[in-house]
C-alpha cells in the first residue's frame, strides 16, 4: 500500500495530507509508457539484428534453394545449347546437304532475341540477373528448337521424296559410251575450233555420228526446243529439260528433235539424236547441266553408268583435250 504523503502548513501549524493532481499522474503514466515501449524496441531490434525466428530462417532456406536451382537450371540449359548447336550444325552440313537444299541462315535461326527489353517486369526482384540470364536462355533455346523443328519437318518431306529426286538428278551419259571413247572436250578453257583463241567451255563434249540416239540424264519436262538445221550459230539445233530440284540440262549441235516441248520424260528416254547443226565443226553433242540457273561441271553427275575407274578415265580424257568441237 502506498504510503500518504504530508506537508507541514506554517500557517495554521500543522501537518496536512498532500493531494495528487490528475494532470501529473497522466504525465507520470504517458513517460512511463514510453520508456517501456522504446525499452521493448530497442530489445526488438537488437533481437532482430543478432537472432532470426524461425520463419525468416525458413524463408532464407527456401530462397538459397530457389537460387541454386535457377543456377543448375541455367547450366543445363547450357548444355542443352551445345546439343541444339550440334544438331543444327548435322543439319545444316549434312542432311541438307544430302538433299541438296540450303541451309537455314544463322540470321533465320538466332532472330528475334534483340530490340525490346521484355524482360524488364524482372528487374525489381532479388537476383535479377540471375533470373533475367536464366529466362533469356530459356526463350533462346525454345525459338531455336522450334526452328529446327520445321526444318526436320522439311527435311522429313525431303526424304519422302528421295527416290524421286534422285531419279532427276543428271546422273548418266547423254549418248552410249561404255568404252568412253566418245569423249571429247571437256569443262574449262579449250581453244576455240572457229576463232582459235581460248576460251571457256561451259559444259562437255562428246563425239559420234549424226544420227546417233541422246538420252535424257534424268527424268524431267521438255521446256525448251529451239533452232533449226539450217542454223550456223550457237547450239544450233537443240533441247533443254527442267529436271526440278533446281536442276536443268541442255543438249545442243542435235540433227533431229524426239520429244516435243511440255512432254515428261525419263532416264534413258532417247530426246534426240547427234548432228552437226549451229557453230560446231564437226557431228558431235555438245552437253551442259545447270545447277540454280548457274553452269556446272557434267562431269561431277556421272555416277549412276560409270565405275570409279571408268570415271577417272573419263575424266583424264576430257582434261586432255586442248580443242573443243564447238
Amino acid at each position: 500500500m502506498a504510503k500518504r504523503q504530508y506537508k507541514f502548513n506554517p500557517e495554521s501549524l500543522k501537518y496536512e495530507k498532500v493531494g495528487s493532481k490528475l494532470k501529473d499522474k497522466i504525465t507520470r503514466l504517458f513517460t512511463y509508457v514510453s520508456t517501456s515501449l522504446a525499452f521493448a524496441l530497442i530489445i526488438v531490434v537488437v533481437f532482430l539484428s543478432y537472432y532470426e525466428t524461425p520463419k525468416m530462417k525458413s524463408l532464407k532456406r527456401e530462397n538459397q534453394r530457389l537460387l541454386t536451382q535457377y543456377e543448375l537450371m541455367s547450366k543445363d540449359m547450357d548444355n542443352i545449347q551445345k546439343v541444339l548447336d550440334e544438331i543444327q550444325q548435322r543439319d545444316d552440313n549434312i542432311y541438307r546437304v544430302i538433299f541438296e537444299t540450303e541451309p537455314i541462315p544463322a540470321t533465320v535461326r538466332k532472330a528475334g532475341f534483340g530490340g525490346v527489353n521484355q524482360y524488364s517486369r524482372l528487374e525489381s526482384l532479388d537476383n535479377a540477373e540471375l533470373i533475367i540470364k536464366t529466362a533469356r536462355k530459356l526463350d533462346i533455346i525454345a525459338k531455336e528448337a522450334y526452328i529446327q523443328s520445321k526444318s526436320y519437318d522439311e527435311v522429313m518431306e525431303l526424304a519422302l521424296n528421295k527416290e524421286k529426286m534422285l531419279a532427276a538428278l543428271p546422273a548418266i551419259q547423254p549418248i552410249s559410251n561404255k568404252d568412253l571413247k566418245r569423249t571429247a572436250s571437256g569443262w574449262g578453257f579449250r581453244i576455240h575450233p572457229i576463232f582459235k583463241i581460248r576460251k571457256f567451255h561451259y559444259g562437255m563434249d562428246f563425239t559420234a555420228p549424226t544420227g546417233t540416239e541422246v538420252y535424257a540424264t534424268g527424268d524431267g519436262v521438255v521446256e525448251e526446243i529451239k533452232g533449226s538445221r539450217r542454223s550456223r550459230v550457237g547450239l544450233g539445233m537443240s533441247v533443254k529439260i527442267d529436271h526440278g530440284y533446281g536442276y536443268e540440262t541442255v543438249y545442243g549441235h542435235l540433227s533431229k528433235f524426239n520429244v516435243r516441248k511440255g512432254q515428261k520424260v525419263k532416264r534413258g528416254d532417247v530426246i534426240a539424236y547427234v548432228g552437226n547443226t549451229g557453230g560446231s565443226t564437226a557431228p558431235h553433242l555438245h552437253y551442259e547441266v545447270h545447277k540454280k540457273g548457274e553452269k556446272v561441271n557434267p562431269q561431277y553427275y556421272y555416277y549412276k553408268d560409270l565405275t570409279p575407274q571408268e570415271y577417272e578415265k573419263m575424266i583424264a580424257i576430257s582434261t586432255n583435250v586442248g580443242q573443243s568441237f564447238d
